[in-house]
């Protein structure tokens, strides 16, 4: 399978900025593992701009778009270094792709990134793909990185798209304020009443939420992937999602 996994801001992250490094330590095990079964692993990563913050110890995430920039060069180079020392104990190597939103909806463009990450794939590498914020003129482009992901699936046609979030996946009610909130295990048609259980972002590093991971969702179903959203807080649950078991939120979603 050639499975497309993003993470974001809040699951590589403490409230803090800091990284998890419990998480970082069983992600890459996991998908290390799961690439030595023989699949092919992308994956999508935000936190370029929390770890930033974390490491200079700002408070919360800058507001300016200069800031913002300048803050996301400091933590690029930590995640990417965080990704090579995780995957490389496994015996993987990593490579780093930054794109802006020009690189993924210019034909001629997109055509050379997904051209890279075949020819990646190719040589056993897994590529770590990010949106280029200290370039980016239009901040926050992919919302959270959901709809890149969404975008890079359907472009060099992955099986399946696994979304990590900060809860179990799309509830019939905000599970953050109900305790009655019950999970939905299967979606076959987003409709304005799936649309209407979304909720924003929870994190303050974070942007993204969970109309951002349906649309993505949305995207995925015109090529036919799969999307299932799981907690990043349980990455084991990355192996229910590959072969079908109850793992989060799944979107079978029919063209």
């Amino acid at each position: 399978m050639r499975i497309v996994v993003k993470v974001g801001s809040s699951t590589i992250t403490y409230s803090t900025g800091r990284l998890n490094i419990r998480f970082f330590d069983s992600f890459s095990k996991i998908l290390s593992d799961i690439k030595n079964e023989g699949n092919e692993i992308v994956i999508v990563s935000s936190g370029a701009i929390a770890l930033g913050s974390g490491k200079l110890n700002l408070s919360e995430r800058p507001h300016d778009m200069v800031s913002k920039q300048a803050v996301a060069a400091v933590g690029q180079s930590e995640l990417i270094y965080t990704y090579d020392k995780s995957f490389s104990e496994y015996d993987h190597s990593v490579a780093q792709i930054l794109v802006t939103a020009e690189d993924v909806e210019d034909e001629e463009r997109s055509c050379h990134v997904v051209d890279t990450i075949s020819r990646l794939l190719e040589m056993g590498i897994i590529p770590v793909i990010n949106e280029n914020d200290t370039v980016s003129t239009s901040e926050i482009t992919f919302g959270d990185n959901d709809s890149l992901a969404a975008m890079i699936s359907t472009a060099i046609k992955a099986d399946m798209l696994i979304l990590l979030s900060d809860v179990d996946g799309l509830y019939d009610s905000d599970p953050h304020k109900s305790k009655d909130a019950k999970l939905i295990k299967e979606v076959t048609d987003i409709d304005d009443a799936v649309m209407s259980l979304c909720t924003g972002s929870v994190s303050k590093h974070g942007t993204g939420g969970m109309v951002t991971k349906v649309n993505a969702a949305k995207t995925c179903a015109e090529s036919g992937v799969e999307v299932v959203v799981v907690n990043g807080s349980h990455p084991e649950r990355i192996y229910k999602a590959i072969s079908g078991e109850d793992a989060g939120t799944r979107f079978r979603v029919k063209s």
